[in-house]
């Protein structure tokens, strides 16, 4: 089980880094085995930076990251190596995480070297096939390949396939359909799927609605590093109780209809705010400060459980905690 409690990130910018960015703040979920949560907002939300924390490719400034209980915030050497046998990650770029002067299977030979130093040649060749099938590749048509020589959806599954190596417990899935074709797309996705089904859990980040829709149980919705809505796939798709989450499923493109036919609702160039008859749920739920006990498993997370299993955040929160949109 993979628990984010209350994390933030924050970088130093202006002169000499006097002043602090919050980039993530007080994010909280989980991830359990056998289990899909789509992180889902706008570019610029924070959504790659919580993954980049999951994968201690940046440190976190506030909160835990626990895996199994244990928390991994801090550790180093010998115990990082041994938690990146069970949380890998794979990213939008497929083509950038392989270097063009060496041909595609390098990437696995790393992994054998830094995880595998004293299996036999045999042994190696049969776990790397087996990992290969397991993500529906030929061993044949992509190993001994260049990257150029492969397609997207290819070199996709080999990272895939990679990380499948070690066994691992936790995938962190970054925008990795957005650079594919639509046909490539659906193969990619139910091969997640799949996963999932072996016990695999997946943390699925995207900015595609549909997608998250398709493929999670739990959706958690992330604007400008905060979590405004959180629950289970159906309950926030079928009935979304922030408005921000609402704006962002009604601007999703709808196959059956033509551009003209929807009168514009938003303008795509208009920065978000509540209507000004918008109620805030959350106040609403939790009257006269933001402070009021949170959720067991969701301290200082901001979020309410209006309905069972559905939370919800702020319309439009301070900096102190307060209500800056208009409180139901």
């Amino acid at each position: 089980m993979l628990t984010l409690d209350a994390v933030s990130k924050s970088y130093k910018v202006g002169t000499f880094g006097g002043k602090e960015l919050p980039a993530v703040q007080n994010v909280s979920f989980e991830v359990a085995p056998g289990e899909v949560v789509s992180l889902i907002g706008e570019s610029g939300s924070g959504k790659t930076t919580v993954g980049k924390m999951i994968l201690r490719l940046i440190g976190i400034s506030g909160g835990q990251i626990n895996l199994d209980g244990n928390d991994i915030s801090a550790i180093k050497g010998h115990d990082l190596k041994a938690y990146y046998r069970k949380v890998q990650g794979v990213f939008q770029d497929p083509f950038s995480s392989f270097n063009p002067m060496f041909k595609a299977d390098h990437v696995l030979g790393m992994m054998r070297d830094e995880y595998f130093a004293g299996i036999s040649a045999a042994d190696w060749t049969s776990k790397v096939e087996a990992s290969l099938q397991s993500v529906s590749l030929n061993p044949g048509q992509v190993l001994n390949k260049y990257p150029h020589q492969l397609s997207g959806g290819q070199l996709q599954r080999l990272l895939i396939a990679r990380a499948l190596l070690l066994d691992i417990e936790i995938l962190v899935a970054d925008e990795i359909i957005s650079m594919l074709d639509a046909s490539t797309r659906i193969d990619v996705v139910n091969l997640l799927g799949d996963l999932k089904a072996r016990g695999l859990g997946i943390l699925f980040i995207t900015h595609d609605l549909s997608l998250g829709n398709y493929i999670s149980e739990r959706t958690v919705i992330l604007r400008q590093g905060r979590i405004v809505e959180m629950g289970a796939t159906p309950g926030v798709f079928g009935r979304p109780l922030h408005p921000y989450t609402r704006m962002l499923i009604d601007s999703v493109p709808q196959i059956h209809q033509k551009w003209g036919q929807i009168e514009a609702g938003l303008d795509a160039t208009t920065v978000w705010a509540p209507a000004a008859t918008e109620p805030c749920l959350y106040h609403a739920a939790q009257p006269g400060s933001a402070t009021t006990a949170a959720p067991a498993g969701l301290t200082g997370s901001g979020l309410v459980e209006v309905e069972d299993g559905h939370f919800v955040g702020c319309v439009q929160p301070n900096a102190d905690g307060t209500c800056g949109g208009r409180p139901a």
